[in-house]
């Protein structure tokens, strides 16, 4: 069976392409930051004694791991389904 998706069909789908590369590049700059500063924050809380602030600063890291592993891993099963596709 000869279907798959026709990614030419739609006109201007380079600018989409180029739209969502740059919401990607975007989006794993500020999961990046926020992993950087959660850290910063969750050390320095817990050298304190403040354990609410550190708790607070644990749970920033690993939203912004589970942010990164989102949008590479999207990228990552977009690929693999397309490839899929093909195959079929």
């Amino acid at each position: 069976m000869g279907v798959f998706p026709d990614f030419n069909g739609l006109g201007g789908i380079g600018d989409l392409r180029a739209v969502v590369g740059a919401l990607l590049a975007f989006v794993l700059i500020v999961a990046v930051l926020m992993l950087i500063v959660s850290a910063i924050v969750w050390a320095i809380a817990t050298a304190h004694g403040n354990y609410a602030t550190a708790s607070k600063g644990r749970i920033g890291v690993l939203v912004s791991v589970g942010a990164a592993v989102l949008a590479g891993g999207g990228v990552a099963w977009m690929n693999w389904l397309l490839n899929l596709g093909q195959q079929l």
